[in-house]
């Protein structure tokens, strides 16, 4: 038995590897000498640094920035100097994860924090830096990240506005002086799995700034703020790209990252899985199964995340995959149809969602210990 391991986290409860700690374990309970390579996973959100950090040999640069709220946090990104490749996670410096449930409010966040790790990189020579996007508490569309870069935004009085996104629809004027040539010699890439516009109905803040906390007239103010942000940009830069799909991703931090500093999109989950050698994996030895997964399988799971990736691996090599999960809220004819040979639900669903989660290594290694005895 050869069972490929790309499972992601269980946001909350376990790790990639606990995953696939527990996975290996409920397996081995039927093949106790079965192959069981493991790759590391990520999208592009939370997690981004660890997958890439397990793939290559980095340098880690830690500093001192702001969080979304302005407060001082240590922030790491990975850099290797001999290439000039950077590669910075959102989530370390302005993502929810830094803030309690009580303080979410994206109309005071911002990425600053974002942007000093991507002045930081450009100041030691940066030549490609990869911005893994995902697990944010902004809507702020990037300004704050130009901030940081050396960009400033002015009200219809002249007064310099500091970046959140109460702001955006203040802003009149984008000032680019203070701004370094240093990031025209770096290509930098916006790397996340969103197709959500910046602004409307599918845009960053009606779809994803309730999850940031968000209220409906918040996100009636951000969408309002999000739609003046890209009225001044095409008016002061030239630059009409808001509607293209991925500029909504981290609040329209891609956005951000197009229009002030040129970047390219990237689909995360393929970038990780070329990077990773999974497919190498797959191609040089016959492999039985492939086993991913992530705490809840939804809707959104099938839409070029994570699984939808490995699911496309599974079919390039006719290997079917099997998607562990929490919980899963997508019925049979859902998941198959997507190209799932099979969901193993794990939770308890007559249980608490907390005992659940503090359960999750255990109640997996069952689960598919449970699904491997009956092959």
């Amino acid at each position: 038995m050869r069972v490929l391991l790309l499972p992601d986290k269980f946001k909350g409860s376990l790790t990639a590897a606990q995953v696939s700690d527990a996975v290996v374990a409920g397996i081995r309970k039927t093949y106790p000498k079965a192959e069981t390579p493991r790759f590391a996973a990520s999208d592009g959100g939370d997690g981004f640094l660890e997958a890439v950090g397990a793939i290559r040999t980095l340098e880690t640069i830690s500093l001192r920035v702001p969080d979304p709220m302005g407060r001082p946090v240590e922030a790491v990104y990975l850099f290797d100097p001999e290439s000039g490749t950077a590669f910075v996670e959102m989530a370390q410096a302005s993502g929810l994860v830094l803030l309690e449930p009580h303080e979410r409010n994206p109309l005071l966040a911002h990425t600053e924090g974002t942007g000093r790790l991507i002045a930081d990189a450009l100041s030691r020579g940066a030549t490609e830096i990869y911005v893994g996007l995902g697990g944010s508490a902004t809507s702020d569309g990037g300004m704050g990240l130009a901030h940081a870069v050396g960009y400033r935004f002015f009200d219809r009085e002249g007064n310099l506005l500091s970046p959140s996104g109460q702001n955006l629809e203040r802003i009149e004027r984008i000032d680019a002086g203070l701004v370094s040539d240093a990031w025209k010699a770096c290509q930098i890439y916006a790397v996340n799995d969103v197709n959500n516009p910046l602004y409307g109905e599918n845009g960053a803040a009606y779809v994803y700034a309730p999850q940031k906390g968000a209220d409906p007239d918040m996100v009636g103010s951000l969408d309002q703020g999000l739609r003046n942000l890209d009225r001044v940009v095409q008016q002061d830069l030239g630059n009409d790209t808001a509607q293209t799909p991925g500029c909504g991703a981290a609040g329209g931090t891609a956005y951000g990252l197009k229009v002030f500093l040129e970047a390219a999109f990237l689909g995360g989950a393929q970038y990780i899985l070329r990077q990773t050698g999974a497919e190498a994996a797959l191609a040089s030895d016959k492999t039985d199964f492939i086993v991913t997964g992530e705490g809840s399988l939804d809707a959104q799971s099938l839409q070029g995340k994570w699984i939808q990736a490995v699911v496309d691996l599974g079919k390039q090599f006719n290997t079917p995959v099997v998607a562990v999960c929490g919980r899963c809220t997508l019925g049979a004819a859902e998941w198959k149809a997507a190209g799932l040979h099979t969901v193993l639900e794990v939770g308890q669903r007559d249980r608490p969602l907390a005992w659940n989660m503090e359960n999750a290594a255990a109640l997996t290694e069952a689960a598919v210990a449970n699904y491997f005895e009956g092959l």
